[in-house]
């Protein structure tokens, strides 16, 4: 019964991991605040924008007077070099960085005793493939942002941050290699964030601020060589 009555908001709450933590707090019986840019039961509206930011945060705060938890999950992927311009780069980190920075600001008045923040960062902010600059230094951003938060909330508000690996968002199944390459066998699926993001936003975890958990089946863990252990490299 912690979540009953409790107030969470979550940003990019329609698909994929967001849409699975909106049902994980809902079933537990929170009230859900949802802001994306698809059509959802709360408010439709993009992050990027500082104006829309603040109409949702006032919102939220007419509505309810406090916010319980505060889930920072919606980001977008512009690209890299090969790609994505300044304006692009700009959004990204807009979305991915200044909106989650601004809507603590936003409900730093508001945070209930007990309040938690989770921000939905990503393996990323540790490793990356070509042409992803735009979404990785989003993440890796918000990572530092968390431990950041954690100082300047300290004794008011914890916060955490979950690295997420490779999360199935659309149902598939994943069987042979892609499955075998992690430690744990298969691919994560939303589910696994949603159960963290609960976790560290309950007394469990009322020891837990500053830190990033990354949840990726161990894939961060292993050390591929060439040839070794059945891996090769083809170019």
């Amino acid at each position: 019964m912690e979540f009953e009555g409790k107030i969470a908001v979550v940003t990019g709450g329609v698909h994929g991991i967001g849409k699975a933590i909106v049902e994980a707090f809902s079933q537990a019986g929170a009230t859900v605040c949802i802001i994306d840019r698809e059509e959802n039961p709360y408010f439709v509206g993009d992050i990027g924008d500082k104006e829309t930011l603040e109409v949702f945060a006032q919102k939220v705060i007419e509505a309810h007077g406090r916010v319980d938890y505060l889930i920072n999950n919606a980001m977008i992927s512009m690209g890299g070099l090969n790609a994505c311009g300044y304006g692009a780069f700009d959004y990204a980190l807009r979305v991915g960085v200044a909106a989650p920075y601004y809507l603590t600001k936003l409900f730093n008045a508001y945070f209930a005793s007990g309040a938690a923040i989770v921000n939905i960062s990503s393996s990323r902010d540790r490793m990356s493939q070509p042409n992803t600059e735009s979404y990785t230094a989003a993440k890796g951003a918000i990572s530092a942002l968390t431990h950041a938060l954690a100082i300047s909330l300290g004794g008011r508000v914890r916060v955490n941050s979950i690295s997420p690996g490779w999360i199935d968002t659309a149902e598939a199944v994943f069987e042979g290699p892609d499955a075998a390459q992690h430690p744990v066998k298969r691919v994560g699926k939303p589910t696994d964030i949603a159960n963290m993001v609960l976790f560290l936003c309950s007394e469990k975890a009322g020891f837990i601020t500053g830190e990033n958990i990354c949840i990726d089946g161990g894939m961060t863990r292993q050390m591929i060589y060439h040839h070794e252990n059945g891996w090769s490299l083809d170019r």
